[in-house]
Formats: structure tokens, sequence, C-alpha cells
């Protein structure tokens, strides 16, 4: 997990720096890291979580990926590339044939170069109270092979990522 000071080093004085302020969601820690440290500050950082979904009846677990974020004088360098490669590799190595992530859709091309698709069916995820609507876009990228996300509308159980 990113501590306190790493978070402070990335986000600097940005108000709401993942854009969440109308996305009425709670979201859950994510438990594995990857970074990019450049002159002994962190400068870029996406999380990684194991989550289990189920979709068309049938529950199977996925990397979720998320919190990916660069530091505001060092974006527009490809720093968003870099962790996500690195992440999604080591996704692949965890074993679970997909990755998950949720993004507001102005973010989606990112994504999309990195090999994810967008989910037409609904995705609802856990929340305190229940089961909510995803208000983000939600994509998916294989991990295995021939891997091909099944039909079906998505439940996230647990909170999103």
């Amino acid at each position: 997990m990113l501590t306190d000071a790493q978070r402070a080093q990335l986000e600097g004085d940005e108000h709401d720096p993942f854009d969440a302020a109308g996305v009425p969601l709670q979201f859950r820690a994510k438990e594995r890291h990857v970074g990019l440290a450049q002159d002994g500050r962190l400068v870029a950082s996406t999380g990684l979580t194991d989550a289990e979904v189920e979709v068309g009846g049938v529950r199977f677990e996925v990397v979720g990926i998320g919190g990916v974020f660069v530091a505001r004088p060092r974006r527009g360098e490809g720093l968003a590339r870099r962790v996500l490669e690195e992440a999604l590799a080591r996704a692949q190595a965890a074993g679970p044939s997909f990755a998950l992530l949720f993004c507001h859709a102005d973010r989606a091309g990112l994504y999309e170069r990195l090999g994810f698709r967008a989910l037409d069916d609904p995705v609802t995820v856990g929340q305190p109270g229940g089961f909510e609507p995803m208000a983000l876009l939600a994509m998916w990228r294989p991990l295995a092979p021939e891997a091909v996300w099944p039909p079906g509308p998505v439940t996230v159980y647990g909170l999103p990522f």
C-alpha cells in the first residue's frame, strides 16, 4: 500500500486528484502497487488488487487495476503507460485470466491502447449498503491467451478498485 507520504508526493496539492467528486461510490484500497520514482520522488503509480466477479451466473477471479496516477508536473510523458505495462505483467503472473478497471470515459483511450475493451453490459459493485450501479466506464483485458470476457451483467463482489 502507498504510504501517506508517497500519496502526498504524487497528488501534491490537487483537491480531487482522481476526479472522484462526481462518483458517489466507495473504492477499496489496493494491496499491491507499481510505482515509478525519479530523482528520489514517486512520480507515477497504479494499484492492483484481487477481486471476484460474477458474469452471467459464473463467478471468477480478476486482477483489479486502479488508482492510476501521475504527478501533475510529469503528465504527458508516458509514465502512466510505463506503470500500467509493469502492473499488467505482474497481473499476468498472478494467474487470473482477466484484468478489470474502471475509468472516466475521457481516459479510455490510454487503456484501449494497452488492450482493454469497454464492457457493454451493466456493472454493479459492492458498497457498504448493498450493490450499486458502477458510475464509471468498466474495461477488461485478457491476461491469458485466448481469454474472452463472457456476455452478461457483471457483479463485482466487494468495493470497486
